[in-house]
């Protein structure tokens, strides 16, 4: 037990070391990817082309069709990718009112802004039940991304404790525990495992806290975990060609964050882009910043699910593309829907939070913080 704690003791002290490091563009090259792989998710999920009675559907074998599902099946572990990040940095953070202030009203901006442009051009429409989506922050404590994100980022100070409570044993056990119950029971046709984001987001923190927290060689070996995340992300292409051939749910392995390829191809890439060698630039810092942004806009409602995917995109009428046309095209439309939410991100990040967090700092956030550190110290 000394050991442990004393070994937890120097983790700690090598890793404050290694701050600058962690902090270089890397790992805002890898949250700038994740955000990619949701938005091709997205892209192929959302237009109605995997469908029941959609083109892939119907035509489960055609090359458009097994183009689509390969450039599609990301989407779970673009999540698990982006949940490792915020693990990896906010284990040693602390989480203060500005920080959930900076989500909460992102998050809020983007609902109204979204909902009155779409009434105005008559893909909203006004009811009692919109209004209350609209004035509450969390919907949906099951399966929706910026919801479950946002309980999860409450829950972070209490997992900090836990994680400073635990030995490094003790802590390799509850990851063994909660993985195989989510991840390798989970994985497995016959067994029934139930779960939602917040619980899961946080064995991913548990995962991406270790790497932080112990520190060992075998993390920083960059060309094994690119060629692990090569691999890993080879075998699941072929499981969906396998499963797809054979008529059964193509996606199993990746069909949620919790399936056994979503998390080993999360866990091997983030270990490959964390060594990384990749200077500070202050391009892909900026638009890594603004990837939520990517998810707030993009995925914001039904309304913009039908605009943006089946009415502007119209993923599902350009299917019957050439090959190599439609790879062209689903490429373009990615990377401009990625580019263009970015930007509008960018541009609220240098105005809106801006202006407010100038006049919240000056007027409001020492009593604020004052009040927050009162009612959660372990004073009684």
């Amino acid at each position: 037990m000394v050991n442990d704690t004393h070994s937890h003791m120097e983790t700690k002290i090598i890793d404050n070391k290694t701050i600058g490091k962690c902090r270089s563009s890397n790992l805002e090259l890898y949250r700038i990817v994740c955000m990619l792989l949701i938005v091709t998710h997205h892209y192929v999920v959302n237009s109605g082309l995997n469908s029941p009675g959609g083109p892939i559907v119907s035509n489960p074998l055609a090359p458009n069709s097994i183009y689509l599902l390969l450039f599609g099946m990301w989407g779970k572990v673009g999540i698990n990718c982006f949940l490792m990040i915020t693990g990896y940095f906010m284990c040693t953070s602390q989480i203060t009112l500005r920080k959930f202030l900076k989500l909460l009203l992102q998050i809020y901006l983007y609902k109204l802004v979204i909902f009155g442009v779409f009434l105005a051009t008559g893909y909203e429409t006004i009811s009692f039940s919109r209004i209350i989506q609209l004035i509450m922050p969390v919907m949906n404590i099951k399966d929706e991304f910026t919801g479950c994100f946002l309980i999860f980022f409450l829950t972070i100070p209490f997992w900090n404790i836990l994680l400073k409570s635990m030995t490094n044993r003790q802590h390799i056990l509850l990851l063994i525990l909660m993985l195989t119950i989510y991840t390798f029971m989970g994985s497995v046709p016959w067994f029934t495992v139930s779960f939602n984001y917040v619980i899961w987001f946080g064995v991913i923190y548990l995962i991406a806290s270790y790497f932080r927290l112990y520190p060992h060689h075998i993390f920083e070996r960059r060309k094994l975990w690119g060629l692990t995340t090569v691999g890993c992300l080879a075998l699941s292409m072929l499981s969906v060609l396998l499963l797809q051939t054979i008529g059964v749910w193509s996606y199993f392995f990746v069909i949620d964050s919790n399936k056994i390829l979503a998390v080993a191809v999360a866990v091997c890439s983030f270990l490959w882009f964390k060594n990384m060698n990749i200077k500070y630039n202050k391009n892909i810092n900026a638009f890594g910043a603004a990837t939520f942004g990517v998810l707030l806009i993009h995925a914001n409602s039904k309304a913009m699910q039908t605009w943006l995917w089946k009415d502007t995109v119209d993923a599902v009428g350009h299917y019957t593309l050439p090959l190599g046309n439609l790879i062209l095209y689903s490429i373009l439309v990615v990377l401009i829907i990625f580019i263009v939410c970015n930007l509008i991100d960018q541009l609220r990040i240098a105005t809106v939070e801006k202006w407010f967090f100038h006049w919240y700092d000056n007027k409001v956030s020492e009593k604020a913080e004052r009040w927050i550190e009162k009612v959660t110290s372990n004073n009684k």
